[in-house]
C-alpha cells in the first residue's frame, strides 16, 4: 500500500474513532468532524487549499457515500461504471470506455461497498447467494457477482439513469430517432397498438421505453413490472409500480415477473409495462396482449428485429412446450410494433428499424418494415420510411383520442 493510502486510511481511522455511536450523525457533523482531522493533516503536510477539498471529499465519500466510486457516480457524463475486482475501475463516456486509475483501498473496503449496495434494495448478496441485481437510491441499476464465481474479485457494473428521463423530443434532438418516426409512434402508442422494443445490451431500450410512455394518456391505469425497478414514468397519477424478488437463505419466497404479471391482470390495468422479458415470462405478456390490455409495452435483448421473434419462441419454450404454430401465432397477434434499437461505432444509440407484424402466411411471421437503417447517397446512413401500416384500425378507433392529444401537445420550435 502506498504512503498516501496509509495515511488516507489513519485518518478515516481517525474520524471514525471520534463518531459518536450513541446517535445518529447528519451529514454536515460528519463533514465538520473530517474537516478538524484534515486541517491538522494539511498544516503538517502542507496541503493546498484544492488538495484539502479534494480530500474532505473523498473521506466523506468514503464514509457515507460509496467511497471512489461517488465522484463517477456524480459525474452526469458518465453512463456505466465497471468495477473488476478491488484495484480495476472502469467507465463509459460519451460511449468510449475508460479507465478510471481510482482503486479501493483493499478488497474489504469494495465488499462493504458491495454491502451497501444490496442494502439500498434490501437484497442479500453473500457466498450462498453470490449474484444479485439492485438498484441505487437514483435508479441507477446495480449487478454484483462476488468471488469466486467472479475468479478474479467482485465485480460489480453500474448502469447510470438521467435524473430526469429523456423525452421523445431530446432523442430527436440527440439523433436517436426522425421526428417522422417518433410522430408515428406516439399516434400508435396513443392508439393502444402493442410496442415491443428489442435491442443489445447498452442499446438503450429502458430510455426509449420510457420515452414512449410519455405519449400514454394521463388518465389510464399502468402497471409496471421489472425486476430492478428503473421506468420512470412521468404525469401518469393512476400507477403501480411492481418488483420482483429473489429468494434468500432465510425463507424469503421468490416472487418472479410471471407472478407479477398474473396478479397485475386482477388490478384491472389499462397498459401493462414488462420492463424487459427474458424468460417464461414472455408467454404471460403475450397472453395479456392478447386478452384486451391494448397498448402494452415491453423490450428484450436481440440483435436484429427478426431474431427478436426467434427469441421469443425461445422464450415460451422456457415455460410451456406449444406447438411452433402456436407460438408464432400469439406472438404476431399480441405484438402490433417491433422497435429495434443498436448501437453505432460511434458509440451512439440509435432506432435501426420499425416493424409491423401483420400476420402469419407459410408459416412465418410476416414482418412490414416501416422504417428501416439505410445507406443514402453520399454514403451517410440514416433512419428513412420503407414502408406503410397495413393495420389501421386502432388508429381510426382511436381518431378522437388522437386529436384531443394533439391538442394538449406543446408547439415545438420550427412547426
Amino acid at each position: 500500500m502506498r504512503t498516501e493510502e496509509i495515511e488516507f486510511e489513519e485518518l478515516r481511522e481517525g474520524v471514525l474513532e471520534k463518531i459518536d455511536l450513541t446517535r445518529e450523525m447528519d451529514d454536515e457533523e460528519i463533514a465538520n468532524l473530517i474537516a478538524v482531522h484534515v486541517d491538522a493533516y494539511a498544516h503538517r503536510r502542507l496541503l493546498t487549499l484544492a488538495q484539502r477539498e479534494n480530500l474532505e471529499q473523498s473521506l466523506f465519500h468514503s464514509l457515507r457515500k460509496l467511497d471512489v466510486l461517488q465522484e463517477l457516480l456524480d459525474d452526469e457524463e458518465i453512463t456505466e461504471i465497471m468495477v473488476n475486482g478491488a484495484d480495476k475501475i472502469f467507465y463509459e463516456k460519451g460511449g468510449r470506455l475508460y479507465e478510471s486509475g481510482k482503486r479501493f483501498s483493499s478488497k474489504e473496503k469494495l465488499d462493504d461497498v458491495i454491502q451497501q449496495i444490496a442494502g439500498y434494495s434490501n437484497r442479500m448478496v453473500n457466498e450462498a447467494s453470490p449474484i444479485v441485481d439492485a438498484r441505487l437510491a437514483d435508479g441507477s441499476r446495480v449487478n454484483i457477482v462476488l468471488a469466486p464465481v467472479s475468479i478474479d474479485g467482485a465485480a460489480v457494473s453500474i448502469r447510470k439513469f438521467p435524473k430526469e428521463p429523456l423525452r421523445m423530443e431530446q432523442l430527436i434532438d440527440k439523433g436517436a430517432v426522425t421526428p417522422e418516426a417518433a410522430e408515428l409512434l406516439r399516434c400508435m402508442v396513443i392508439a393502444g397498438y402493442n410496442i415491443f422494443i428489442s435491442g443489445g445490451t447498452g442499446s438503450g431500450k429502458t430510455t426509449f421505453l420510457n420515452a414512449l410512455s410519455q405519449y400514454i394518456p394521463r388518465e389510464e391505469r399502468i402497471i409496471t413490472i421489472e425486476d430492478s425497478a428503473e421506468l420512470q414514468l412521468i404525469d401518469k397519477p393512476n400507477l403501480i409500480r411492481l418488483e420482483a424478488r429473489n429468494a434468500n437463505t432465510q425463507g424469503v419466497q421468490a416472487i418472479t415477473i410471471r407472478d407479477l404479471i398474473r396478479t397485475a391482470l386482477r388490478m384491472r390495468p389499462n397498459r401493462i409495462l414488462v420492463g424487459e422479458c427474458r424468460g417464461a415470462e414472455a408467454l404471460d405478456m403475450l397472453q395479456a396482449m392478447n386478452t384486451g390490455h391494448d397498448g402494452s409495452l415491453s423490450t428484450g435483448h436481440a440483435n436484429t428485429a427478426r431474431d427478436m421473434l426467434s427469441r421469443l419462441e425461445m422464450m415460451i419454450r422456457m415455460g410451456i412446450d406449444l406447438p411452433i404454430m402456436a407460438m408464432r401465432s400469439q406472438i404476431a397477434s399480441g405484438i402490433d410494433i417491433l422497435v429495434h434499437l443498436g448501437r453505432l461505432r460511434d458509440g451512439s444509440r440509435r432506432v435501426l428499424s420499425v416493424t409491423e407484424l401483420v400476420g402469419i402466411s407459410d408459416g412465418e411471421i410476416v414482418m412490414n418494415e416501416l422504417y428501416g437503417w439505410k445507406r443514402q447517397t453520399g454514403g451517410l446512413e440514416e433512419l428513412v420510411q420503407t414502408g406503410e401500416l397495413k393495420n389501421r384500425d386502432k388508429l381510426y378507433r382511436a381518431e378522437h383520442l388522437l386529436s384531443v392529444e394533439q391538442e394538449k401537445r406543446p408547439v415545438r420550435e420550427g412547426e
